[in-house]
């Protein structure tokens, strides 16, 4: 009796829910659909340590409408998406609010991303009183309110995000070409299921088979050979992945003909550990987990390493971009010391963009997020003086703005795109 009333029972530290472990089995854990390539294989994790997680697909216009009643129109467009997305879903009626929580990933950087709980927190009191709320984060932020971490559980997140990478890749540079309608989709299909089975049977760290067969898949996809506008996507982490934040700008470069170029989401790890080591070099700022953040970073730089070998041995692909090339393109632009938000990194994906033949390329920002418009918006007439061929246009992505005026400008650099293409042709 004891024991049923221990997991029934939410317990409350400064007045908000908090997680616990006895409520492991029996709550459902709501996540944002900010990861589109990733979180299914990343949920799957999740799972097998004995989470009920469900990731959100709901992207009405009422997500945008709860998260501007709910949020202070001063906050970054990411948590109005965000918060909104929670609202709404737990308004649905799907969800039992008494045994629902949510969760959140947090850098733990300068960007108001880390203060997110807090907005989420009080969002949720006002209607959802009881439903905690997770942190995923590798900063020490909020202990005693997250996911229970062990080296097993990241050694496996951080192999479904090297996976994640690769199918997206694969499939950008796959589905423009497809010969027959849908055979990409299915190559994806198989990917994840096989990525599945690899992460159940523990063979998930089998990296030179496991790549193998996601190349060999989309390999036996037949293309045509023909030229397309290649466009990459940079900005700020959230509406550069998710669908819901950059009104699904994939989508809509495929639909215009396009290939879709789309860094990888280990580069903005890797860039998060690497600017902790930036920190004890640049500031002093040392501490007992220095040496730990350098073990982490020399391990995923070798994994991508070997990806890349992996890919342009064995197929026709362009490989993810090298992080130290990354670090090299962006000390041709800007310090980087210069970490808040994506910082530096915005610059170099650019830079490596247009070395590595992708001309055309959308800055995606949140209206509003300083630290992205400098280290973005701020620094395209330096790459446009050194790649005069770049062709940017930084979009802003807010409530107000409209899906036709995002697409309107979007469109308008894939005309000048194409008649660049039929020059080189």
């Amino acid at each position: 009796m004891k024991e049923i009333q221990e997991k029934n029972t939410v317990d409350y530290t400064d007045d908000y829910p908090v997680f616990t472990s006895a409520m492991k089995k029996d709550y459902t854990i709501l996540v944002p659909d900010m990861l589109p390539w990733h979180f299914e294989l990343l949920i799957h994790v999740m799972r097998q340590e004995g989470y009920r997680v469900e990731l959100l697909k709901n992207d009405t216009r009422a997500v945008i409408d709860e998260g501007l009643k709910h949020v202070h129109n001063d906050a970054c467009f990411p948590a109005l998406c965000v918060i909104g997305q929670y609202i709404d879903a737990l308004k649905s009626g799907k969800y039992d609010v008494d045994k629902t929580a949510v969760l959140i990933t947090q850098s733990g950087g300068g960007c108001r991303a880390s203060n997110y709980i807090p907005l989420i927190r009080k969002a949720l009191k006002a209607e959802f009183p009881k439903v905690p709320v997770l942190s995923l984060n590798f900063a020490g932020l909020e202990k005693g309110n997250g996911l229970d971490l062990n080296l097993s559980f990241l050694l496996r997140l951080a192999y479904s995000i090297f996976y994640g990478d690769l199918v997206m890749s694969l499939f950008n540079q796959t589905k423009p070409y497809e010969l027959n309608e849908g055979d990409s989709v299915k190559a994806r299909e198989a990917c994840v299921k096989y990525l599945k089975d690899a992460l159940d049977h523990k063979t998930h760290n089998k990296l030179k088979r496991n790549v193998k067969f996601l190349i060999k898949t989309f390999s036996e996809v037949k293309i045509k050979q023909e030229p397309k506008v290649k466009v990459g996507i940079v900005g700020e982490i959230y509406v550069k992945y998710s669908p819901l934040g950059n009104s699904h700008l994939e989508e809509f470069l495929l639909s215009e003909g396009c290939e879709p170029v789309v860094p990888a989401l280990m580069d903005f790890i890797m860039y998060c550990v690497v600017n902790t080591l930036n920190d004890a070099k640049f500031y002093n700022m040392k501490s007992g987990s220095t040496f730990l953040f350098k073990f982490a970073y020399k391990w995923l730089y070798g994994k991508q390493k070997k990806i890349i070998k992996l890919t342009k041995k064995h197929s026709r692909y362009e490989p993810l971009h090298d992080f130290e090339h990354l670090r090299h393109c962006a000390d041709k632009v800007i310090n980087q010391g210069v970490k808040m938000g994506e910082g530096w990194l915005i610059p170099a994906e650019m830079a490596a963009l247009a070395e590595t033949g992708t001309d055309n390329i959308v800055c995606a920002q949140p209206f509003g997020c300083l630290p992205n418009h400098i280290a973005g918006k701020g620094a395209v007439r330096t790459l446009k003086t050194m790649y005069p061929h770049e062709n940017v246009v930084p979009v802003d992505y807010d409530p107000s703005a409209t899906r036709v005026n995002q697409e309107n400008r979007i469109k308008l650099m894939l005309a000048t795109a194409r008649e660049n293409l039929k020059t080189k042709a």
